[in-house]
């Protein structure tokens, strides 16, 4: 029987190495997957395109290890937002108001903005794809797909080409990602429409350079409405700044979509809008005039073999800076997904949560844009509206009036810490298949930590070398779930933890039935997969350091944690009143504790209640046992 030519086979092809793609790369690289990643440019970005990371994506960032090599490229820093309008006797504009980026009600380890242009981005995860043996390969790009099915294990084949023509090659692969931006080719083979929630588009004009100006505020983020027109200021690395100038709208008697502008036409209208203020320019680094408006993929997948994210999924203008954050964030929350499935840990059907997740919140980004571009230009607030919406205030909700109310959604949606995804097979509630007494939700008040939700910062003493430490970044971005045991006063739940560490060790439990088939071979200095690639465990203590002897307050099965035991004896500002503040932030009894399970990209799954017996590790098998692979803990495991 004749055969076809061999095919090189990969575990992922990835099309577009912009900050979704390489952000997806780098993850899979890292956990051992075999990736051809192409690019239709023959070098990354030199000038221009994104340049806001937000406070989330650093934390992310640093989550990976990549936040230092970031930071190493000098960004600027954005911890305020100016906003200028037009003076009433027409004598040009005036500030009405600065704003925190982040304000103090949000709980964030880095409350600014870091400015720097995609390029030095992309090189840094470009170096670290290179320490995995990941090439991007230039210039190329996608000429064909199909999900033919012939070979089970690789079932999608792939035709790509160099950009001249002259070369072309075709192989086999388990998923194929188009990262590709608004133009994407394998959206368009699909078919998959781009639904547009508002009709209203706009002309940008988008400028990088260096300035000599007396405006005050050109090292400050900041809008700028005038009668001549509008601006926003974003200050960058090496003392550039980035213009944003509204060229035209749909709304405009005479609107062309294909509207252009010259630099010399932009930097005339840029100067009117400064007004009375002067601004020249020394040089120009980059200059680019796009159309765009708010549109959002129909499906981000067909069927959970071929998949899309970034551009190619969501657009909406710059005003907020959200485009390559919400990005990073689709790669995040696929690689994970896809590593579970691939690894055998997870059934397949959890791919199909990629797009209900990831869309949800391109919506919300969507919907939120719209609010956001209103939110200064309908009136100037008041001084003390001002003084209301900036301030960490225990105000009730109702109690602040509409302005305040959209201000902080505002800064929470900016700063990433928005993000929440509904009740899912991975985010627990009251209608999760599994059901258990012992499952905590702050609908009953019974926790702080709400499921869908970014894990809540907490700093605590690192038992082992007695560093004050970040609770939520010591496990990295290593597609395992975080298992965090607030253990609460020693002398009180010793009988709990020993019976939580009793039920993890039985070959049925969640923990045990996923054991690393090498684990009598780890290495001694394993810190966070001794046991399992898919388990940390965080054992948090409410007591001092120096009274937690680790060999004799925990079993054998917490002890090879020893780099993650921790005592909660940190005092925080936002829990004055707490003994042990991690515990409280979590809203966990103090003495009594409980566990926090976190999934690998760092939001809450579910928490339990830390009991005598086996309650605690039943309810985790039940919870885990709807979607792992593998029939956890007897009664309660689902596929």
């Amino acid at each position: 029987m004749a055969t076809g030519p061999k095919m090189d086979k990969y575990d992922i092809v990835i099309i577009g190495a912009g900050p979704v793609g390489l952000l997806l790369s780098t993850c899979l690289a890292r956990w051992g997957y075999k990736i051809k990643h192409i690019d239709m440019r023959p070098e990354p970005t030199v000038t221009g395109r994104a340049d806001g990371i937000q406070p989330r994506s650093l934390d992310l960032l640093r989550n990976m290890g990549l936040k230092r090599a970031i930071m190493a490229n000098g960004p600027a820093k954005v911890f305020e937002v100016a906003f200028w309008d037009p003076r009433q006797n027409g004598s040009g504009i005036h500030r009405t108001g600065t704003w925190p980026s982040c304000p103090s009600f949000i709980d964030a380890r880095y409350p600014f903005t870091t400015l720097l242009h995609q390029g030095l981005i992309e090189r840094v995860f470009i170096a670290d794809l290179n320490k995995n043996d990941v090439r991007i390969q230039r210039p190329w790009r996608v000429i064909g797909f199909e999900n033919d099915g012939k070979d089970k294990e690789y079932p999608v084949q792939v035709s790509l080409g160099h950009v001249d023509g002259h070369e072309s090659e075709t192989v086999r692969t388990k998923y194929l990602f188009s990262g590709e931006g608004a133009r994407s080719f394998v959206r368009e083979q699909l078919g998959v429409k781009i639904t547009h929630k508002d009709p209203i588009a706009n002309v940008w004009g988008v400028m990088d350079g260096v300035v000599r100006t007396n405006f005050p505020d050109i090292k400050m983020k900041c809008t700028i409405h005038s009668d001549a027109g509008s601006v926003m200021v974003i200050p960058r690395e090496a003392n550039m700044v980035r213009l944003y100038i509204q060229i035209a709208t749909s709304t405009d008697s005479d609107w062309d979509p294909r509207k252009t502008a010259t630099t010399e036409e932009v930097q005339a209208a840029a100067k009117r809008i400064f007004a009375p203020y002067w601004i020249e320019w020394d040089r120009i680094e980059w200059y680019s005039v796009y159309p765009i408006g708010q549109g959002i993929a129909d499906r981000y997948t067909l069927d959970e073999r071929v998949f899309m994210g970034g551009d190619c999924c969501h657009t909406h203008s710059p005003k907020a800076g959200q485009g390559m954050n919400t990005a990073f964030l689709d790669a995040q929350n696929l690689a994970w997904k896809i590593h579970h499935v691939e690894s055998g840990f997870a059934d397949r059907s959890i791919l199909k949560s990629y797009e209900s997740e990831r869309k949800l919140i391109a919506e919300n980004l969507l919907n939120f844009d719209s609010r956001y571009a209103k939110l200064f230009s309908a009136r100037q607030p008041s001084a003390g509206e001002v003084q209301d919406a900036t301030k960490n205030t225990d105000k009730e909700e109702h109690q602040d009036n509409e302005f305040v109310k959209m201000f902080k959604e505002s800064c929470e949606f900016t700063s990433g810490y928005g993000v929440a995804y509904d009740p899912n097979i991975f985010n627990w509630s009251e209608s999760h298949p599994a059901q258990h007494s012992l499952f905590l939700s702050p609908a009953k008040g019974r926790t702080k930590a709400r499921t869908g939700r970014i894990m809540t910062p907490a700093t605590v003493t690192r038992v082992a070398d007695a560093n004050v430490v970040h609770l939520e970044q010591e496990v990295p971005l290593n597609g395992s779930y975080r298992i965090y045991l607030f253990a609460g006063k020693p002398s009180v739940t010793k009988n709990a933890v020993a019976d939580f560490a009793y039920n993890l060790s039985k070959k049925s439990s969640f923990y045990s039935a996923y054991t690393r088939p090498d684990v009598d071979s780890v290495d001694y200095h394993e810190r966070h997969l001794p046991h399992s690639h898919f388990f940390t465990v965080c054992t948090i203590f409410n007591a001092h350091r120096p009274d937690i002897e680790i060999h004799e307050m925990l079993p054998e099965t917490l002890v090879r944690y020893w780099d993650h035991v921790y005592a909660d004896d940190i005092w925080d500002q936002r829990a004055p009143n707490a003994k042990a503040a991690a515990h409280a932030k979590m809203g966990l009894p103090e003495d009594e504790g409980g566990v926090v399970v976190v999934r690998p990209d760092g939001y809450v799954g579910c928490v339990v209640k830390l009991v005598h017996g086996s309650g605690t590790v039943d309810a985790l098998n039940q919870y885990f046992g709807s979607f792992c692979v593998k029939k956890l803990g007897g009664a309660g495991a689902q596929l």
